[in-house]
Formats: structure tokens, C-alpha cells, sequence
């Protein structure tokens, strides 16, 4: 019937609350191609990424698409016709007028931030059955007027006589309607006034990381994608994407498989030139993208006959000074190996958000560094080195692109999917955050 609602909303208290916590499944997951802004809008809006990768997602499981408890997706940079995005992507799925949809924000960490308010929901026996994503459309944020120009409209829009009128167009000045690129103020902390690509030069220069570190890192990162590419390893985790004009999208197209050390050097310092660390080419590329995940409890695994890929076994989340946001996945991840008694290298795989090529070598080397680990972590001795072979080993986001509401699903997708193909157990995906905070989940392969 319409206007009927009888599924548990987030504010509900559910009959079945578990009297202790259940566990929670990863069962499968999908995502768009991640495609590159090149100077204009691209095809897709946020929703219309989340239907395309939604909708193969929805139709392989043996579950049908109204028997979710319900929606939670990321988004960051929602655009005016599609308020809620969570839910305008769960009609548009077909998943039913009584589907309860939610959309989350907490700048990067909104795609992982999906997956942990659901892993929670059905830990605590509100839900058995939640489809939890991220996704953006980076291409599509909107140019500004300054306030001047919206100053001077107003002026005009409150003349109430024809000489005031006069007077107000008297005062144009072309100067105030040059947009302003709401992209750029995004990326820019209002508490410390540095942008995203700022605190990794803080962190280049913090922990002495040279241009040459930071290349080489973004080389490794797009060699690693076009491996995997090539070996069809993302074959079962990326869908593919048609525009509303036929245009086929298959694969990730920021990547740059034929990149060297030698041709990146030429690039310039994009942040604090002319002798930071942080280019364009060791940064992670403005992308559009979008990525969803199943999660289940037992009793739904049993009920469809789920062959789930993962449990979630615990997340963590972190804040620390804006400044060195880039740190966040340190304090996140190693909350979480000290609750798993477990060190860096007892984890199989790990997925650490390539924001800058900087940022991620710095969160290693914070690990390995006696004065960090003592003072910021509180042990007694250095976590140690993390065996670059277990990091990111199909690439990340400096090749594969960051659109920032998706990210954090994604690495929790493909880390769930590497340890199957490599037929190892454990996994942290973890990720910085803008504004100083982080997240990161443990996950071990069924």
C-alpha cells in the first residue's frame, strides 16, 4: 500500500535487538569504472553511478531487491536535483516505496562510514540485510558566484523604484561574477586554512620524504593497476557504465600504465611551489565513481543461501590535528591491532587510501619512527616496517582516482576480493580524512 512502512527505520528500536553481538557478513560487492574529470561535467550524476553499478549488484544475489532492511549510502558533493541520493538511488533500483534510505558525509571516509553504520545496524540485531555504498560525481561540483556578485543581485532584486534600479546596475563590476570553483574551497580546511594537498607537504617534510620517494610510489601504484587490469582481477568488481548517449565504460581510465619516475619529475610542485613534493601526478586524480556492498547477518546468510566472501570483524575511528589529517590511518589501524593483539605484519593485506603519494609513505614511516610511536601511539617501541607487498597491491587511488564519497567502500571492496584471489585471511582498509580524522576496518576472508 502506498504511503505503508514496515521496516525498521533507523529510529526504531527493533524487537529482535541481540543480547549479544552477531556477526556480519561481507557478501559481494560492485563498482563502477572510476573515470577521470577532464575539464567538464561527465556523464553520470552521483545517483545515476550508484543505479549503474547498483542494479548488476542487485540482480546476481538471491535476494529480492524490496527484502533489504535498508539503504545507507556516501555521498559528499550532492547536487540540488538529487537531495538524498540514497534514496532516489534505492527507487530508482527498484528496491520499493517502503525502502528506508539514508545518505552519510563524513568528507572521505563517507563510503567506509556506510558500511560501518550498517556492520553496526545488523551487529546490534536491527537489521539482517543492508546495501551500503559511497559514490560521486566530482565533475558535476558546482561553479559559485562570490558573495559580492550575490550582494549585488540582491541589491538589484530589492530595488523598488526605477531610479533605484539605476543605481544598483551603476555599481556592476564584471570582476565580481568570476565563479569560484566550489571543488577548490572543499578541498580547503576552514580551521587551519591548508588545503588537502598542503598537509601533505607538511607531511613530506615531517617525516623527510624526497619528490623521488613520492614518484616512485605513484609509478608502483599505476604499474599495480595495469596488472590488474590486465590479468582480469577486477573483472568480478568493476561493472560496467553506459551513458545516456551509448557510450560504454569498462574500465578505470585515470591510469597511466607506460608513466616513469624520470617523466614525473618534470611535473611541477602543485601546492607549494617551486620545491614541494606534491604534483599532479603523485597525487590522486578528481574522479567520478561509485561503489556498493552487501552485508548480512547469519540469519539472512542461511535464509537466501548467501555465499558471503568476508565477516567484518571491527572498525575504528580517529581524529587528529587538520594539519597532518594524512596520519589519521596510523591511529585508526593501530587501535585496531591492539585491540587483535596483532602487529603490522600480521595482517595479509592492507588497503591505506592513496590521497598523496606523500601521505600514505608518511603513515608508513610513522610506524617505523621511535619518538612518533612513543608520543602519539603510546608504545614502547616502533610498530616496525610494513611490507610494501602487502600495501595497496593493485594500486590506489593516485591511479585509480578518489571520488571522495566512494573511496572508502572501495578499498573495503577490493581488499575483501584480493584476499580471495591470494587465499590469505586478514585485512585493514583504512583511509585519511579531511578536517583531521580517519577510519579503518578489519576484515578476515570466509
Amino acid at each position: 500500500m502506498a504511503g505503508s512502512n514496515s521496516k525498521k527505520t533507523p529510529n526504531n528500536t527493533s524487537p529482535k535487538r541481540a543480547s549479544a553481538a552477531r556477526k556480519v557478513y561481507l557478501v559481494d560487492g560492485a563498482r563502477t569504472p572510476f573515470l577521470k574529470a577532464r575539464g567538464r561535467p561527465g556523464p553520470f550524476s552521483p545517483v545515476d553511478l550508484a543505479v549503474q553499478c547498483g542494479r548488476p549488484l542487485l540482480m546476481r544475489q538471491p535476494i529480492p531487491a524490496e527484502a533489504y532492511d535498508q539503504v545507507i549510502l556516501g555521498c559528499v558533493n550532492v547536487v540540488p536535483e538529487e537531495m538524498n541520493p540514497a534514496r532516489i538511488a534505492a527507487l530508482r533500483l527498484g528496491m520499493g516505496e517502503a525502502m528506508p534510505a539514508f545518505t552519510v558525509q563524513i568528507n572521505c571516509g563517507s563510503g567506509m562510514q556506510s558500511i560501518d553504520t550498517a556492520f553496526k545496524y545488523i551487529r546490534d540485531g536491527d537489521s539482517d540485510l543492508i546495501l551500503a555504498g559511497g559514490t560521486e560525481a566530482l565533475s558535476h561540483a558546482p561553479m559559485m558566484l562570490q558573495s559580492e556578485a550575490v550582494e549585488w543581485l540582491a541589491g538589484l532584486n530589492a530595488a523598488s523604484s526605477p531610479q533605484d534600479y539605476a543605481s544598483q546596475l551603476a555599481q556592476f563590476s564584471a570582476k565580481q561574477f568570476k565563479p569560484e570553483i566550489s571543488l577548490e574551497k572543499g578541498l580547503t580546511d576552514p580551521i587551519v586554512g591548508l588545503s588537502m594537498g598542503q598537509t601533505a607537504e607538511v607531511l613530506a617534510q615531517q617525516f623527510n620524504i624526497t619528490r623521488q620517494e613520492a614518484d616512485e610510489y605513484a609509478v608502483s601504484s599505476h604499474q599495480r593497476l595495469a596488472r590488474a587490469q590486465e590479468e582480469g582481477w577486477l573483472d568480478d568488481e568493476v561493472v560496467p557504465a553506459v551513458s545516456p548517449e551509448g557510450e560504454l565504460f569498462q574500465r578505470d581510465d585515470g591510469v597511466r600504465a607506460d608513466t616513469s619516475a624520470e617523466a614525473l619529475a618534470k611535473l611541477k610542485a602543485a601546492f607549494e611551489p617551486p620545491y614541494g613534493q606534491v604534483t599532479p601526478g603523485n597525487s590522486s586524480q578528481v574522479t567520478d565513481g561509485a561503489s556498493w556492498m552487501v552485508l548480512a547477518s547469519e540469519e539472512a546468510v542461511k535464509k537466501y543461501g548467501l555465499k558471503p566472501k568476508a565477516v567484518l570483524i571491527d572498525s575504528e575511528w580517529s581524529a587528529l590535528d587538520p594539519k597532518i589529517m594524512g596520519l589519521g590511518p596510523v591511529l585508526s589501524s593501530t587501535a585496531l591491532l591492539k585491540r587483535h593483539s596483532a602487529g603490522l605484519n600480521d595482517i595479509d593485506l592492507w588497503e591505506i587510501n592513496e590521497a598523496f603519494a606523500a601521505q600514505v609513505l608518511a603513515c608508513t614511516k610513522a610506524w617505523d619512527d621511535p619518538e612518533f610511536c612513543k608520543v602519539a601511539l603510546g608504545l614502547d617501541k616502533p610498530m616496525g616496517k610494513l611490507d610494501p607487498e602487502r600495501l595497496n597491491v593493485d594500486g590506489g587511488a593516485v591511479a585509480i582516482g578518489h571520488p571522495v564519497g566512494t573511496s572508502g567502500n572501495r578499498i573495503v571492496l577490493h581488499l575483501m576480493n584480493a584476499l580471495h584471489r591470494k587465499g590469505v585471511k586478514r585485512g585493514i582498509a583504512t583511509e585519511c580524512i579531511g578536517g583531521g580524522q580517519s577510519g579503518a576496518m578489519l576484515i578476515e576472508a570466509v
